[in-house]
């Protein structure tokens, strides 16, 4: 019999294996099975911190199954466009339901990709089709690969599951703040496809969809074109899923003139910070700090009449290039499985308003992210290096002249620039407002060689695919919007959450 012990609390000098003694003396016998199914650190009191556990053990072996799918007996034509976290999850839940999927992905595979991405870095140009973007694994394969999620999603678990199945490492099952790490994604990108292809599922990748033929308000088939051959195809579809995320701007112009109804909406834009990792973890541990696993923080201002916020927060990560199109810098963070990198960076978010970008027009937005990232990318010397600014010149409005121990990490080369003269001028005043609060509740927040990287605009998608109860887009049967790039979602556990749930509305109408 299965017995759970809850909120057993180890201080963090301890070795986790002090949970099997406990689980011993609570039996009283030998233990046959444990499993930890929540970890936490309470760091509140910085001279009292311990990691708070849920466990199950028994003195029985138990075996654990995997959970049975229900499965269609026909076959419907199936496509998904975009293999991020939104589509990839969806296709692999039909793909257990006994849908054969095609998988539509005008970006590269991920080996090739990440040579791509890598090219990029190193100043080799960039490919706008398979990008940090674009590709198998969407923008969330350069990240990382967090998985915890504010929403309280009943598929989350699933997500987890499903991740772990694919060759993540077990904590993601439990720790309050799981994460992959951009290098073990690889591996769970291959092995997800694998696993796809394995079942009948097919990907068509350098392959973007162009058009749709719309007859008596239902999708009847797609336009594709091959990026390598040029030639275009139609192919028939039962159902299209859009998982085409936030940044497939021509796109969302094609879905427009296609007559797919959309409506405008705001999101955040906004730099890299970074600061030693040391520094984060000695203000964040105190004396714990060489004990415990590089620190992550999540903070929040409203010092400024605009809402200032820490997102995708990077411990141990670097910033990286995230362009899509030529002509325009941005950028985001990443971090791998050790987190053991120098620095530590988070995007730092300002919340923009309908009234900073004309929200009456449908595209507004999308073009006031492209004149910022355009801006960033002429004073960062027009080459893709990225403009930067110590905060304590940031803060006092003068150009940076040198570093001092925090060294940028963008590995497209910077330049010194003036990023209220990039940003927005609410954007910038509501940053010089933010720091020193959000140093209030961690310290060093606002250390001054702080360097702060811009631009960060791709927070969010700036326009929603309207959706029914049913799932499908508004007036347009067959066609199921998904994702971050529908504005249902924001990060990889939801994302791949609402692929779930598309899936699960695809099976619910074809059983």
């Amino acid at each position: 019999m299965i017995k759970i012990a809850e909120n057993v609390k180890l201080d963090a000098r301890k070795s986790e294996s002090e949970l099997l003694q406990i689980a011993r003396k609570k039996l009283g016998a030998p233990v046959k099975y444990f499993k930890i199914l929540k970890k936490s650190l309470d760091a509140r009191d910085k001279s009292n911190i311990f990691w708070l556990y849920t466990f199950a053990y028994s003195a029985e072996e138990e075996r654990e199954e995997e959970p049975r799918q229900e499965r269609i007996s026909s076959n419907p034509t199936v496509a998904v466009v975009g293999s991020g976290p939104a589509g990839l999850f969806c296709a692999v839940k039909l793909i257990q339901h006994g849908f054969k999927p095609v998988i539509i992905e005008r970006g590269e595979q991920v080996e090739e990709r990440r040579e791509s991405c890598l090219g990029f870095f190193a100043g080799k140009g960039l490919n706008t089709e398979s990008n940090v973007q674009f590709g198998e694994g969407g923008a969330g394969a350069f990240s990382d690969g967090k998985l915890n999620t504010q929403t309280k999603d009943g598929f989350n678990r699933e997500v987890l599951r499903l991740f772990h199945m694919f060759g993540a490492d077990e904590d993601v099952l439990y720790l309050n703040k799981p994460h992959v790490g951009s290098d073990k994604l690889y591996d769970v990108l291959r092995s997800a496809r694998a696993y796809i292809t394995q079942r009948g599922g097919k990907y068509l990748f350098n392959t973007k969809l162009v058009g749709l033929k719309i007859e008596k308000n239902a999708l009847r088939s797609i336009i594709l074109r091959g990026l390598r051959d040029g030639k275009e195809s139609e192919m028939q579809v039962d159902a299209c899923v859009l998982a085409i995320g936030h940044s497939a701007r021509d796109t969302f112009e094609m879905l427009h003139r296609s007559g797919v109804k959309m409506e405008s909406k705001e999101f955040a834009i906004g730099v890299r910070i970074e600061h030693l990792a040391a520094q984060i973890n000695k203000a964040q541990y105190g004396a714990f700090s060489s004990l415990l696993p590089t620190a992550d923080y999540k903070l929040t201002s409203h010092a400024h009449e605009r809402t200032v916020f820490t997102f995708c927060m990077c411990p141990g990560g670097v910033v990286i290039p995230a362009a899509s199109e030529q002509g325009g810098v941005v950028v985001n963070g990443m971090s791998m499985r050790a987190r053991d990198g120098v620095n530590s960076n988070s995007a730092l978010m300002v919340q923009m308003k309908r009234e900073d970008f004309g929200g009456g027009d449908l595209f507004a937005g999308m073009r006031f992210q492209r004149q910022i990232e355009q801006k960033a990318f002429e004073y960062g010397g027009g080459n893709f290096s990225a403009p930067v600014q110590l905060y304590g010149d940031f803060a006092k409005g003068r150009i940076s002249s040198g570093f001092g121990e925090i060294k940028p990490t963008y590995a497209a080369g910077v330049k010194f620039a003036g990023l209220d003269e990039i940003l927005p001028p609410v954007a910038a005043d509501a940053l010089k407002a933010a720091v020193p609060d959000m140093a209030k509740r961690l310290k060093g927040f606002d250390c001054p060689e702080a360097v702060m990287t811009g631009v960060e605009t791709r927070f969010s998608s700036p326009v929603k695919i309207l959706r029914g109860e049913d799932g499908q887009a508004e007036g347009v049967k067959n066609l199921y919007p998904c994702g971050e790039g529908s504005g249902y979602s924001g990060g990889i556990t939801s994302s791949a959450a609402d692929g779930i749930r598309v899936a699960a509305r695809l099976f619910d109408r074809f059983k």
